[in-house]
């Protein structure tokens, strides 16, 4: 038996790291991912959203109603929106476009000149419970600062300056399940969609049928769409099992209409799936198709703020979630099921998901029109 061979070890190190080299994609996981994680959880985490998107009911525009909406810009929290009507506010609040609406009734000025604490009221958007609570824990103690020094009296003790009633909607007990459990409806379809039909072509590829499916008369769209129908049944069966749960054991409501969720829901699989044959088209086997797979999810987890808010994320961040068809899927269930959208409400979402699904069956299409040849 031969002994240890220091030249025979260093030759086999040899091939492993040209062969590395030679796997350009291997290799681009190899440098990429840590990156993109430092990126990620360097700048964009953040659980401490700031500049949150509010909109102002100003029944009663006096001075101290503007002095208190200039301290909540001042406080970094809030991003004003703009002043509506209560009509208008609702709807903002029901499309997501806005994470807080702040209510100042009439009679707000008189009341504080009074000495009495008038009625400020808050509602926010608590889908997402981890969005609201630093900003509101802001607002307790705000009208104290802000009118002291033209007010004395709103510091004696007992007495709050404001009467700030905090209207948690669409999950007022900030029960976490009513957040996660949606978001894990996408989260669930994003990795097994993407990552089995991720490993459809390039199994045929490894096991040499797919030479027999280049033979065939068979269009690029004929197979491309034939391998994703399977998997679309597959995937209405997971959502099918994943809502029986959420509403039988994590008691999650549904006020919106099960078929307008079901289409969003058959929308977002489509998208993952074309996205899943692209992956594969450009892999060269299974294990590339994986790395791929993870090379998507790791972002669309933490950028569709499925784990973190997303308005706490640097607008760069932003930008690249909204790439993300995991972002928008996460509003449009979300706000289907805790506000009762429906498809008129949600079309702001929807459409970035047809666009995203155009754009990857192209790209996919060329692909595998290269392939082919």
């Amino acid at each position: 038996m031969n002994g240890f061979s220091l030249s025979r070890w260093f030759g086999i190190m040899l091939k492993e790291f040209i062969q590395l080299r030679r796997d350009r994609l291997t290799f681009g996981m190899i440098v990429g991912i840590p990156i993109m994680q430092l990126m990620l959880f360097g700048f964009a985490i953040n659980s401490d959203p700031r500049h949150l998107p509010t909109a102002v009911v100003m029944a009663d525009p006096g001075p101290f109603a503007r002095a208190y909406v200039a301290a909540m810009r001042n406080s970094d929290y809030f991003r004003i929106v703009g002043t509506v009507d209560a009509r208008d506010a609702d709807s903002l609040l029901d499309r997501s476009q806005v994470q807080f609406v702040v209510t100042f009734p009439p009679g707000f000025h008189r009341d504080l000149v009074r000495g009495k604490s008038p009625v400020l009221l808050v509602e926010a958007d608590a889908t997402d419970p981890m969005a609201t609570g630093g900003a509101i824990s802001v607002l307790n103690h705000l009208g104290a600062e802000v009118f002291a020094p033209d007010l004395p009296g709103v510091q004696r003790p007992g007495m709050a300056a404001v009467d700030l009633r905090v209207h948690r909607r669409y999950n007022p007990e900030g029960i976490t399940a009513y957040n996660v459990v949606p978001g894990l409806l996408g989260v669930i379809l994003t990795m097994t969609m993407v990552l089995m039909t991720g490993l459809a072509m390039t199994r045929e590829r490894e096991r040499g049928t797919f030479e027999n499916l280049l033979a065939t008369p068979a269009t690029p769209v004929e197979v491309m769409t034939g391998k994703i129908v399977p998997y679309i049944v597959i995937g209405l069966v997971q959502v099918t099992l994943i809502l029986l749960a959420a509403r039988w054991i994590f008691q999650v409501p549904m006020h919106g209409s099960l078929l307008v969720l079901y289409a969003v829901v058959l929308l977002f699989i489509v998208a993952n799936l074309a996205l899943g044959i692209t992956f594969s088209s450009i892999a060269r086997n299974q294990l590339q198709a994986m790395q791929l797979t993870f090379f998507f999810f790791l972002p669309s987890m933490l950028l569709s703020g499925f784990m973190f808010p997303f308005r706490g994320m640097p607008e760069w961040a932003q930008v690249v979630g909204n790439a993300l068809p995991l972002t928008h899927f996460l509003v449009l269930v979300r706000g289907i099921m805790l506000k009762g959208n429906d498809m008129g409400m949600l079309w702001d979402q929807v459409w970035p998901l047809l666009l995203f699904i155009a754009v990857v069956l192209v790209v996919g299409l060329k692909t595998f029109r290269r392939t082919l040849d």
